[in-house]
């Protein structure tokens, strides 16, 4: 512990030599856990994000009858390649108990794939947990539904949320839809995938799981350091457990802080995480691993200059999963390829590995004007050639800043799909490739 944070103390000091003052990130661990001090017993807050996506809807027509992939469509119907929104749209309420226990609830109104489960629409609880302060020195203990200690676009809330999407490799890898256990699996390919009917999947659970979080964070003059180590369920909000061993998930961070408090506090922090869970899934339990390590930074939030950057390497193994290319069964492709097209393809065995990252940053060019720009790369399945894909996206942003939690945000992506083996490369496979439309997003975060 003591050389993991003597390493990550170093690389922090030549940053901030290097940068000067010009940055900040946030203590999630304090924003999510517990409610500020003077908070009283009760509050309510929330916000909503009414969103217009545009993609041209680009077909895919190398003999499926021009049937536009799931790629072009808006997540989580997959019926339009252009429409209005609600993305987000979340009810909280915390409060404190007394000094030394706050509590934390939320509820998800929006269409997404938190509530979309099934093909229905389901509106559920999102978070709800208790936290446990002051009672064991250097520990606060947090109970419930827990946003499980991981990479950074996890961890910080809605006001941080710098682009109206995550990047390729956290949407792909760390929310990976659940399915259900006794759902019918069919058609195995020779790699080791396995295909689930769209039907039986049970949503993502937007990075939390239940169970028990150990945490807590230490000041020494500008210095903090941070950590959070957590045991909880691995599967769906909605279900049991779906692993006869638990989650467990941990994250490490040492922050420089230059000034101010909140999410928008002047700081420095660099971060590393780890999570890892045992899946059961056709019959069997799976080893599924997953880490990082970044580095967040800005100063000046709403001021003219004020800047940020974020940088995080993700990597997994076990358990990668594989959405559908399109909505519903392939009549006219041969038929050993209709399931690989119209149904999710999970690959459970820990051979199985992923791996990307994403570089960002921000400049506000006034007091509420805000240009960014972020360029991040998956690595799907590198250890099987037939079904390795890249995924790269450059986002360019604008934002109007009305308040410090109200705006609205214009985005526009450039996305590409990579087939990285020539032996891969089939006339359909390269259809569906090319056919990545470009996407431009309009949205309005609301907050009360």
């Amino acid at each position: 512990m003591r050389k993991l944070r003597a390493a990550v103390c170093c690389t922090l000091g030549i940053t901030v030599m290097t940068l000067a003052q010009s940055a900040s990130a946030a203590n999630w661990f304090e924003l999510q856990g517990i409610s500020p001090a003077l908070a009283p017993l009760v509050s309510v807050s929330g916000y909503f994000q009414p969103t217009y996506t545009y993609m041209p809807g680009t077909a895919v027509t190398n003999n499926l009858g021009s049937q536009v992939p799931h790629l072009n469509q808006i997540a989580p119907n997959f019926t339009s390649s252009n429409s209005f929104n609600i993305n987000r749209a979340r009810l909280m309420i915390r409060g404190n108990i007394n000094r030394d226990i706050s509590y934390f609830l939320a509820g998800e109104f929006g269409n997404n794939g938190f509530t979309h489960i099934g093909g229905n629409y389901t509106p559920a609880i999102m978070d709800g947990h208790a936290t446990f302060s002051h009672y064991i020195p250097g520990v606060r203990i947090e109970a419930g539904i827990i946003r499980a200690p991981g990479p950074e676009q996890a961890m910080q809330g809605y006001m941080a949320y710098n682009f109206t999407s995550f990047a390729n490799v956290t949407t792909q890898m760390m929310l990976q839809p659940f399915y259900n256990p006794n759902a019918p699996r069919t058609n195995p390919n020779p790699q080791g995938g396995v295909a689930v009917p769209g039907q039986y999947g049970e949503g993502v659970n937007a990075f939390r799981y239940t169970g028990l979080e150990a945490m807590d964070w230490f000041r020494n003059g500008p210095w903090e350091f941070a950590y959070g180590a957590m045991v909880g369920n691995f599967g769906p909000l909605t279900a049991t457990n779906y692993s006869n061993s638990p989650l467990v998930a941990a994250r490490l961070q040492e922050s420089y802080i230059f000034g101010g408090h909140g999410p928008f506090q002047s700081s420095l922090t660099g971060f590393i995480w780890y999570q890892h869970a045992t899946p059961n899934f056709n019959g069997h339990a799976y080893s599924m691993t997953r880490d990082g390590i970044g580095i967040a930074y800005m100063q000046g939030y709403m001021h003219q200059w004020g800047r940020w950057a974020k940088v995080e390497y993700m990597r997994g193994s076990g358990m990668i999963s594989a959405g559908s290319v399109f909505s519903s069964p392939v009549t006219v492709a041969p038929p050993a390829q209709q399931a690989a097209l119209g149904e999710a393809q999970v690959y459970p065995g820990s051979q199985n590995t992923a791996r990307g990252y994403y570089i960002s940053g921000g400049l506000f060019m006034t007091r509420r004007m805000e240009v960014d720009l972020r360029y991040d790369y998956y690595n799907r399945l590198p250890n099987i050639a037939a079904q390795n894909r890249t995924f790269s996206t450059w986002a360019v942003g604008l934002q109007y800043h009305f308040t410090p939690l109200t705006r609205v945000i214009l985005d526009y992506y450039v996305r590409g799909v990579g087939i990285p083996h020539p032996g891969a490369v089939t006339p359909l496979a390269k259809s569906i490739a090319n056919s990545a439309d470009n996407a431009l997003d309009l949205q309005a975060v609301i907050a009360f």
